[in-house]
């Protein structure tokens, strides 16, 4: 399967983005994906077998339990597809990155506060 194709399911990326924080146990990453998703732990088994054999996710037993971690291969797989087109968006995020810094230093210059940003 091609990387694009494995991350095309929002099932799979939002598997994705909980393991991009941490290896996590399958059944928290089950109930998460269940949960949010609506569909039954078989299912989740599914997406996550795709990911482990598409070299997206490793998984290693501890016990009873099952960690997953994000495989970087699949990863690099991903970015390595993406990398000829990163012109399109380079070009405008470095534009983007300049008109804002342009801001910035017109409000110190007008000796205005700078926006606050909550995270």
């Amino acid at each position: 399967m091609h990387a694009l194709d494995v991350l095309g399911d929002p099932v799979r990326r939002r598997i994705l983005e909980l393991l991009a924080a941490g290896e996590e146990a399958a059944g928290r990453l089950g109930a998460v994906i269940q949960e949010e998703f609506g569909i039954s732990q078989p299912a989740v088994s599914q997406h996550l077998r795709v990911l482990r054999e598409n070299g997206f996710a490793t998984v290693r037993p501890e016990g009873t339990r099952r960690m997953y971690a994000v495989d970087p291969a699949g990863v690099a797989a991903a970015n390595a597809w993406l990398s000829p087109f990163e012109r399109f968006w380079r070009g405008p995020l470095a534009a983007l990155d300049t008109e804002l810094a342009r801001g910035r230093l017109e409000r110190r210059r007008d000796g205005r506060a700078e926006p606050r940003v909550e995270e």
